[in-house]
């Protein structure tokens, strides 16, 4: 079976976040950084139970359309604070 390009997609953005933010200054490490990268997992579990959770795959979608949303401005206030190099986000 082959697997849907979100979850590809999702798994290399994934293999991003987790190192990009392992370079956040220290202060902000353990609190901007952690939440992306829970966010990103939380997102992947989203789009895992729309998979397997059949009878509530539109609530599980909508889930992960908000979690993905909430990343993004996540991300963007990231580059703002210039904690993300030009271009990354």
């Amino acid at each position: 079976m082959q697997q849907s390009p979100i979850f590809t997609h999702l798994h290399d953005l994934l293999l991003w976040l987790i190192p990009a933010t392992r370079k956040f200054p220290r202060e902000h490490r353990f609190g901007l950084a952690q939440r992306l990268q829970d966010q990103g997992f939380d997102l992947q579990h989203a789009l895992i139970a729309a998979v397997y959770d059949k009878r509530h795959t539109e609530e599980h979608l909508i889930e992960a359309d908000v979690l993905l949303t909430d990343l993004r401005k996540t991300l963007l206030l990231c580059q703002e604070l210039g904690l993300l190099q030009d271009g990354q986000y």
